[in-house]
């Protein structure tokens, strides 16, 4: 499989292991490398531990470079002496810090091979000088990829697109798939780039035409009180609730016939691949990488954003034909499974880091 010495030295290295999608995700692959071929290591640059027991349940030694609630300069020394101790053959950087300051050392102190995850639309004007640096870049979507090459001027040759994954046996409908009919789920964080206030519009309007439909708003965030506000206003109490964020969200996509994600910006949201492995048929916006996930009118029905009518619309003509609902949810998961299986997603990524130690050998 690869002429290198057996086992590859590899280190993950993340700011912290609070809840999030690129946490979840090094939890993810960490779990499922192969470990004939590489020996991996967990490296943390910062406090914060949600996701340390599912991080230790992998069995990969983790190595926190300071317990502080930010990046410090001892932490910053520490993770030197630790590229300078282990002598790793790649350095795998994830989120903004390490995006920085593990390249900065990594070359410095000679990692053969650097690999960086690009997989949001964070303004990230470090990239112009830092990308250089990195032997290879992994994002989660083909727009983040244009994106490097358009506004960084990267090396498209240096840029390989790995599609997020989920692990589609824990999300997995039950049985013949959902049996709920006219509910629409929401999930996500309550703040300006998801425009819960536009999803809210749109409930009303589908709600309008839908009598015995209910929606429900699953998330915490900054404007939830506004959204709380809203419903009131519109006297919707009754058929919107509002509910808090969960750490395991299979029973409310259980109990829904249609997800829908209408963000106004967005890179590559887990949650609506989660909702297709699921068998959910979904409504999404024409943003960032969600056209990507979704097949339109085989998986889901896309809207633009900002747009409450067009959103509503699709809502209801889902929620008016619960076969063509169901059809698109079993498409979805299928798709799901073909393109977002874990195991597709891990043999991708070792094929990438592979491949980048054998370009650094020649």
């Amino acid at each position: 499989m690869h002429s290198h010495q057996s086992p590859i030295k590899l280190a993950v290295l993340l700011q912290d292991l609070e809840f999030g999608g690129t946490q979840r995700y090094a939890v993810h692959l960490l779990k499922h490398l192969d470990l004939n071929v590489f020996e991996p290591e967990l490296w943390v640059l910062r406090g914060g531990k949600d996701m340390l027991p599912a991080a230790q349940e992998t069995g990969i030694p983790i190595h926190h470079m300071s317990e502080d609630s930010w990046v410090t300069p001892r932490a910053l020394a520490n993770l030197a002496a630790r590229l300078l101790q282990k002598r790793p053959h790649i350095l795998y950087t994830l989120t903004v810090v390490p995006n920085i300051w593990g390249r900065v050392f990594g070359r410095i102190l000679r990692v053969p091979v650097i690999v960086s995850g690009y997989r949001s639309l964070l303004p990230r004007q470090h990239e112009q000088l830092l990308w250089r640096f990195s032997d290879t870049i992994i994002c989660n979507a083909e727009m983040l990829k244009k994106v490097m090459v358009q506004r960084f001027s990267v090396d498209p040759s240096r840029i390989a697109v790995i599609p997020n994954a989920v692990d589609t046996d824990y999300f997995e409908p039950d049985g013949d798939g959902p049996t709920k009919v006219g509910s629409v789920l929401f999930i996500g964080r309550l703040v300006a780039e998801k425009d819960p206030l536009n999803l809210l519009e749109g409930f009303r309007l589908a709600a309008e035409e839908v009598p015995d439909a209910t929606f429900v708003i699953m998330g915490n965030g900054s404007l939830k009180a506004d959204v709380a506000q809203r419903i009131e206003a519109y006297s919707l109490q009754n058929r919107v609730r509002l509910v808090p964020a969960q750490s395991d969200i299979r029973p409310a996509l259980r109990n829904a016939s249609v997800f829908t994600l209408p963000s106004a910006s967005e890179a590559s949201p887990n949650v609506v691949i989660e909702a297709m492995a699921m068998g959910l048929p979904i409504v999404g916006t024409r943003v960032g990488g969600i056209p990507e996930l979704i097949e339109e009118g085989r998986t889901g029905l896309l809207v633009n954003p900002g747009d409450p009518r067009g959103l509503a619309d699709a809502l209801v003509s889902l929620l008016a034909n619960p076969d063509k609902a169901r059809s698109m949810g079993q498409a979805g998961r299928e798709r799901a499974v073909a393109r977002h299986s874990l195991n597709a997603m891990v043999s991708r990524t070792q094929e990438v880091f592979l491949e980048a130690l054998q370009r650094r050998s020649k």
